[in-house]
């Protein structure tokens, strides 16, 4: 049963770098460094947003309009570190007993 804690850690390790991933890749399609109109571009693209958008859609519908800045991947970023330190830290030490 550790196991399975430790691999919903690294899953949500993962999830961390792929949200960094598209707010970078955002910054990259708004300032015109990478277009989306490259084929391979598009498809990552799409691929990143369906993996986030999901996760990302309720908290930009509770956010105040903050002009032309997006802070919802920080804040679940700290959500997701909430998880793994409180929920995860205290379901691996239970089980570790």
């Amino acid at each position: 049963m550790l196991r399975l804690v430790v691999f919903l850690d690294y899953l949500l390790n993962l999830y961390i770098y792929i949200i960094i991933a598209m707010a970078i890749m955002s910054w990259l399609v708004a300032f015109n460094v990478i277009n989306l109109h490259n084929n391979l571009v598009r498809s990552i693209w799409f691929g990143v947003n369906a993996l986030t958008e999901p996760a990302l859609r309720p908290i930009r519908r509770i956010l105040p309009d903050l002009g032309g800045i997006d802070i919802s991947p920080i804040i679940l970023i700290l959500i997701i570190i909430f998880i793994k330190s409180v929920l995860l830290g205290n379901i691996a030490d239970y089980l570790a007993q």
